[in-house]
């Protein structure tokens, strides 16, 4: 009995032993690929950097022409929206900001309240109102803002989205791509949105 006793302990130890040796094999190999996934989400190309430095000043706009929603829109559902666009692009800007001085690259100088001679060079970019736009839009009211409003913010988004996708197509940097993603999303639904509004879908 002691014999078999025995045995059997000593066969348990060794599938044991076996047993431990697996996981740390395992978990090695497992750690392996999280290490590399690490290092490419780390990665960064010229893409990535052009991304971050033209959607800046693009969102800084279309905040600044949110910001002009309240005391001049008609519709609550224009106010609405012009609230959402605020509270989604604003982080944005503080996240893709973040990664510029990460890389050590230029950041953006901030666009609302600047003269337009800070615009130089930012009218054309994929969607970006000029001067006299921003202008029109200031001194406008009513409905008469909020069909100029959307008018302007659905080419605005309409920008951002084909930036996006040239960042979704060619960026490397992962936190880069997924927030590109976001972009394509949400602001596709937003034009969508703002069609409705000026009854053209």
């Amino acid at each position: 009995m002691r014999t078999t006793r025995f045995a059997a302990l000593t066969v348990s130890a060794v599938f044991a032993l076996a047993a431990c040796g697996g996981g740390d094999d395992s978990g090695s190999a497992a750690s392996s690929p999280s290490v590399s996934a690490e290092a490419s989400a780390g990665a960064h190309n010229a893409q990535d950097v052009s991304f971050a430095q033209g959607m800046i000043p693009h969102h800084q706009q279309a905040i600044e022409m949110a910001g002009l929603a309240d005391g001049r829109a008609a519709s609550a559902q224009v106010k609405d929206l012009a609230a959402r666009v605020e509270k989604a692009q604003g982080p944005e800007i503080s996240t893709m900001t973040g990664w510029l001085k990460t890389w050590g690259e230029k950041v953006p100088e901030s666009m609302p309240g600047m003269d337009h001679s800070g615009m130089e060079g930012m009218e054309g970019m994929a969607g970006m109102m000029d001067s006299a736009d921003m202008d029109k839009l200031k001194k406008a009211s009513g409905k008469e803002f909020d069909s100029m409003f959307l008018t302007m913010m659905v080419e605005h988004h309409e920008g951002a989205v084909e930036m996006a996708t040239t960042e979704k197509a060619k960026g490397e940097y992962k936190a880069a791509t997924a927030m590109a993603g976001d972009i394509v999303t949400a602001q596709n639904a937003e034009i969508s949105e703002m069609k409705k509004l000026l009854g053209e879908s």
